[in-house]
């Protein structure tokens, strides 16, 4: 299934997306689409409803975050080799975790506004995993059992307040719209590989990021079962799990969003987010 929220901000309603571009309302079965809404059973008791008897939304409008909210927002660092590489770093030996303020997310075409004081603000897409189980001490052959499904996540930094002001990277990672997710959560069962998925970002037409999935260090399986050693992951919890080369902190001379700028950037098999800069 393909899940959607559609509407003005604050006002979004639960939609699901049929494989020919049309949207049916689902906010009847789901008021709001987040936490327990994405567990496991709540996903196979959408899957038993007749898409046919849901109604047709003739004009959806602004999509929305694909989570109304999240419990927490986690983040994987330097996940790609040839992005470690282009930032000068040493290929971590175990996942990086850490997190972006919950009140970061936004829209996929939301417009970004760069937050006042900010010099260096980034681009980084993303593979989103979003949690359906309760996830506390599972092994890796059973880390994708608790997965819900995935999306896109534009992963914004400002890598002055990230890297040059010292302390932890969420400060760097939290602003206002700097967590884009969607256009739709995909469940799991569309998704027969995560560890083979292209990705990409344009920065005004021109390509800055193209890769796969492939050339993460660390693959979905390895990351549930790591992070559950330390945390209990719960249903509706996100994990951005790392960004390809060509970020603008990588680029020589470096170069980072000025208002004007358009990023256009997808994973495959799950939607394409638009967002200008403002």
């Amino acid at each position: 299934m393909k899940l959607l929220r559609y509407g003005p901000p604050g006002q979004e309603k639960t939609g699901l997306l049929e494989a020919d571009g049309q949207v049916r309302d689902l906010s009847a079965h789901v008021p709001v689409l987040a936490g327990d809404a994405v567990a496991l059973p709540a996903l196979d008791a959408l899957r038993a409803l007749d898409p046919a008897d849901l109604p047709v939304v003739e004009a959806p409008g602004r999509t929305g975050a694909c989570l109304a909210s999240v419990p927490t927002f986690y983040c994987i660092g330097l996940n790609y080799a040839r992005h470690a590489a282009e930032t000068g770093a040493t290929p971590p030996e175990e996942p990086i975790v850490f997190s972006k303020a919950a009140s970061a997310l936004a829209g996929p075409d939301d417009p970004l506004a760069i937050p006042p004081g900010s010099t260096k603000t980034d681009w980084e897409v993303e593979l989103g995993v979003v949690i359906g189980q309760d996830c506390w001490q599972v092994s890796e052959a059973a880390a994708l059992d608790h997965v819900a499904g995935y999306c896109v996540v534009n992963d914004v930094s400002e890598r002055e307040w990230q890297i040059e002001r010292k302390g932890q990277w969420i400060k760097g990672k939290s602003a206002p719209g700097f967590g884009p997710v969607g256009p739709w959560l995909v469940t799991a069962d569309e998704v027969a590989d995560p560890q083979a998925l292209a990705l990409s970002l344009t920065l005004n037409g021109a390509a800055t990021q193209r890769s796969s999935t492939a050339d993460m260090i660390f693959g979905v399986a390895e990351i549930v079962a790591y992070m559950s050693r330390f945390m209990r992951l719960v249903p509706g919890d996100i994990i951005a799990t790392g960004t390809p080369e060509g970020v603008g902190m990588g680029m020589s001379p470096h170069r980072f969003l000025r208002p004007g700028d358009v990023m256009e950037l997808s994973v495959e098999g799950l939607g394409t987010q638009r967002q200008e800069v403002v």
